[in-house]
């Protein structure tokens, strides 16, 4: 599933919408920790797309079937025409941007980046481990859920 996505901050409010609504089949609740998290990404990942390289981008989303196990893996991508390499920023505490690349690097339990032709790919990868949603079940990169919350140890 793909999303062309035009320069315009417009477009990541859309790009969110566009994520949430993919859920529905996947097997992934809309209120879900999963599910949740995953909006931000897309949010963030747009976000430096847009702001960024001012250049058109595709969001691309590989979620699993609605019968799919309960240990899956979700796979969020955002490539551009801009060869400019992602570069995680330091601000301080008053700054109100700079952290998008930080937030996912807390957030996903993989990310990366390549070079594609003239531009790049940024992706993000998410797991779903087995147990039922607010069990308690930790996940990769730390994180777990409790009665629905979620939180990561620090």
């Amino acid at each position: 599933m793909q999303l062309e996505i035009r320069p315009d901050p417009a477009e990541v409010g859309r790009a969110r919408r566009w994520a949430r609504s993919r859920l529905a089949g996947s097997g992934i609740g809309a209120d879900e920790p999963l599910a949740e998290t995953l909006i931000l990404l897309v949010s963030e990942l747009v976000t430096n797309a847009v702001v960024h390289t001012g250049c058109p981008a595709v969001l691309r989303l590989s979620l699993p079937g609605q019968d799919a196990a309960e240990e899956v893996t979700v796979r969020l991508e955002v490539a551009d025409r801009s060869g400019r390499a992602p570069v995680p920023r330091c601000v301080d505490g008053d700054a109100t941007g700079g952290r998008g690349l930080a937030l996912v690097d807390g957030l996903a339990d993989r990310w990366g980046w390549s070079t594609e032709g003239t531009g790049k790919r940024i992706w993000c990868e998410l797991d779903r481990c087995g147990g039922t949603p607010g069990s308690g079940t930790s996940c990769g990169g730390g994180a777990a859920t409790f009665d629905g919350l979620a939180y990561e140890a620090v």
